[in-house]
């Protein structure tokens, strides 16, 4: 692991400054794209809650193989293939206004995804190993705080921008993907090849002392398709927010990880995985249950906001598994997990999507479900997770054993 994150050898071209960069470069393109999403599909495509379901499974699909990402590393460094997928990623967000078509934003949504996901399934595995354990939650909520700062500016040039100068879809996407673009051959160009301490494993890794950071991951996954699908199409098709008003949403919800989310991860290191979980977990019950039944379009303004303030949490997952982890084991649990996290994605918004027609309170009641599931498995989680302690009752197991050993 890279123990020193100023070494001197590296000046300011270090690990977390690339981790910073990579995810304003990512945010940039992304944020766009997800800002004008909704807008794209019912204003020019004319989608309905079923295409726009089809299309989120679709989205979903290279998540679901981000397991393939190992494969990857024969041919490739991480770092090498984190900028690779920037760049794919920037190319599928700068061509889709040139496609208006249900079978153009399918296909361009397809490309955008897989330089997403893998991104994101590298971006997580550089991070455990380049960031130190005792100061990893910090360091990943400084991270969410510059991507979050990236969005802000792609948001509020959105706001500002798209009535006064009177912007189209294609110039706005293309723009964005172009910048991502610019920033991923840049880095590559301008920072060292960083060496990785310890030897990944080129395989799928599967491992049963893992089972609850797999179990969380899934039940992330299913949740927040949720808010990504549903919570957004909401603002939209029922309250009729436009380009400008969602922009704003983001706007706010950038600002405040700017400000919250370095602060989050503090607190995380502080009070620690379990903690963080559980508050998280018990806040997204009352939040989904309240959108099942929200008729102001400002209380749902407020929900969605409310709602993605929880997101930085999320760092505990991440950490909790990089205390338990084995060091060789973190880059393909990285790939595997992005899968996990993804089996109820690819699913979840075509199924949801049917049931919206009828009833998108049921939606939003099957979300609260899906975070109590989550707070129960939450509650699993040790207060000091390590290899050998990866579940409370495996806690007091242990403890047991070394009484019985002292005896």
């Amino acid at each position: 692991m890279f123990k020193d994150l100023h070494d001197p050898k590296f000046g300011w071209r270090s690990p977390v400054i690339l981790l910073m960069i990579m995810a304003a470069a990512m945010q940039l393109a992304f944020a766009s794209w997800w800002n004008l999403m909704n807008n794209f599909a019912v204003n020019v495509i004319g989608f309905t809650g079923k295409e726009i379901g089809i299309q989120q499974s679709i989205r979903e699909i290279p998540g679901f193989l981000s397991f393939t990402a190992v494969f990857a590393l024969f041919l490739f460094r991480e770092q090498t293939f984190a900028i690779l997928a920037l760049i794919t990623l920037g190319v599928g967000v700068a061509i889709t206004g040139f496609f208006p078509s249900v079978l153009g934003f399918y296909i361009t949504t397809l490309i955008m995804s897989f330089g997403f996901h893998y991104y994101e399934t590298m971006q997580q595995s550089l991070s455990l190993q380049w960031l130190p354990k005792d100061k990893a939650p910090a360091l990943m909520g400084q991270i969410i705080g510059v991507a979050a700062a990236a969005q802000l500016a792609a948001y509020g040039l959105i706001l500002l921008t798209w009535n006064s100068f009177n912007l189209s879809f294609t110039f706005v996407f293309g723009l964005a993907g172009i910048t991502t673009i610019v920033i991923a051959a840049g880095a590559y160009m301008i920072f060292p090849r960083i060496e990785i301490g310890v030897m990944q494993h080129k395989k799928l890794i599967l491992r049963k002392r893992y089972w609850l950071y797999y179990a969380l991951t899934f039940m992330g996954g299913a949740r927040r398709q949720i808010f990504t699908v549903f919570a957004g199409f909401l603002m939209v098709e029922r309250f009729g927010y436009d380009v400008h008003e969602v922009a704003s949403l983001f706007l706010v919800n950038g600002l405040i990880n700017v400000f919250l989310a370095p602060k989050i991860g503090a607190l995380i290191g502080r009070f620690g995985e379990r903690n963080a979980l559980t508050f998280e977990y018990v806040g997204l019950i009352g939040v989904f249950i309240t959108y099942a039944f929200v008729t102001n379009a400002y209380v749902a303004g407020a929900l969605y906001i409310l709602d993605h303030a929880f997101f930085a949490v999320a760092i505990a997952m991440r950490t909790y598994f990089q205390k338990i982890a084995d060091p060789a084991d973190i880059a393909p649990t990285a790939g595997v997990a992005f899968t996990i996290n993804h089996i109820a994605a690819v699913f979840i918004p075509v199924v949801f999507g049917a049931i919206w027609l009828y009833s998108p309170a049921a939606v939003f009641l099957a979300g609260a479900g899906m975070a109590f599931v989550s707070l129960v498995l939450a509650r699993l989680v040790p207060n000091n997770p390590e290899p050998g302690n990866e579940l409370i009752w495996g806690a007091a197991d242990k403890s047991i054993a070394n009484a019985s050993a002292a005896e």
